[in-house]
C-alpha cells in the first residue's frame, strides 16, 4: 500500500500592511454563489464580507452587498478560504492597516466607509 504525502510550499497571501497590528474575528465562509475553479471553491484573502455577523455570530459571512448608497462591509477576510465542500472557518479584519494591492478587488467608497476602523493603504 503507498502513501502520497501532499506538500504545499506556496506563501500566504499578506493583505496587512502592518502584520502585527490588527483585530480579527473568527468567522464561517459561505460557499454559496463561489464559482469553482480547477475543482476548488476558494474565497480569496482580502474579500469584504459583512451580512450582519458582529450582531450575529451564528450567520455566515458574505461577499458584501452595496445597496444605493451603504453597504453592509463589516470587514476583510485575513486568508483564502476553501469553501469547496461548504461553509468552511476564516478570519475577518475589523480593525488594522490593510494593504490595497492586495485586495482582489478594490473596495468601494460605501464599503471603506462602512469599515470604519480598517485603514486602506496603497
Amino acid at each position: 500500500m503507498s502513501k502520497f504525502i501532499v506538500t504545499n510550499y506556496g506563501n500566504k497571501k499578506e493583505i496587512l500592511k502592518f502584520p502585527d497590528h490588527y483585530v480579527a474575528l473568527a468567522v464561517t465562509v459561505d460557499d454559496t454563489g463561489v464559482t469553482a475553479v480547477d475543482g476548488k471553491k476558494i474565497v480569496p484573502a482580502g474579500t469584504i464580507v459583512g451580512n450582519g455577523i458582529l450582531t450575529d455570530e451564528t450567520k455566515l459571512a458574505k461577499k458584501a452587498v452595496t445597496t444605493g448608497d451603504a453597504s453592509n462591509a463589516e470587514g476583510v477576510l485575513l486568508n483564502d478560504v476553501d469553501v469547496t465542500y461548504g461553509p468552511a472557518p476564516g478570519a475577518m479584519v475589523i480593525h488594522g492597516f490593510i494593504k490595497l494591492s492586495a485586495l482582489p478587488a478594490v473596495p468601494t467608497d460605501e464599503e471603506k466607509e462602512a469599515l470604519k476602523q480598517i485603514t486602506f493603504i496603497a
